[in-house]
């Protein structure tokens, strides 16, 4: 299948409340409209993974973190332009994402991506992706798309063919909790 035909059908899916398997700039991850508490439910659900904890949000663009957060203070951008990793940014004061999606300090994990499928997705479903681990709670996050649980795959409503062969062991990202007063906190190297 193409790269193209993919990202309809992942579109079809997305605009339904449905949820999709994919592969991100770090690794395959479950997916869904950061917008729709209904699907976001569903991840937890699926994950058998408590509410209170949160998940990563994936934009394609750094001009669209100020529709998401009150707080985007300019020295993140620079901050990113230095890392070599991708790397996952906790922001203060997230707003317009699904309540059920927003940890209870009022915080949310945004990820401007550079991988192009992604990008690409994100871009023509015009609103961000949720992005958490295809593994169940408390199990090792997959390294591609083989190593991925069978009940995750079995559980969602569209799993790309993208990329599926690569074998490439992939890691998370590293997270970054930026604070009010404009300093970088590493939670994961």
């Amino acid at each position: 299948m193409n790269f193209l035909l993919d990202i309809d059908h992942c579109l079809t899916t997305l605009c339904k409340g449905g949820l999709i398997v994919y592969p991100t700039d770090t690794i395959w991850g479950i997916g869904c409209d950061a917008t729709n508490a209904t699907a976001v439910a569903k991840i937890y659900q699926l994950k058998k993974r408590a509410e209170h904890k949160a998940m990563i949000v994936l934009l394609a663009n750094e001009q669209d973190i100020v529709k998401y957060v009150t707080h985007a203070d300019e020295r993140i951008f620079n901050y990113l332009q230095t890392t070599t990793k991708p790397t996952t940014i906790i922001y203060e004061g997230a707003t317009r994402l699904a309540k059920n999606l927003i940890a209870s300090d009022g915080t949310i994990a945004i990820r401007i991506v550079q991988d192009d499928f992604c990008k690409s997705l994100i871009t023509k479903f015009g609103k961000p992706l949720v992005s958490t681990s295809a593994n169940l709670s408390g199990k090792a996050s997959p390294q591609n798309f083989s190593t991925i649980d069978q009940t995750i795959i079995q559980g969602v409503d569209y799993v790309v063919e993208h990329k599926r062969t690569d074998n490439t062991s992939a890691t998370p990202s590293s997270i970054v909790k930026w604070n009010p007063e404009g300093f970088a906190e590493i939670i994961r190297s």
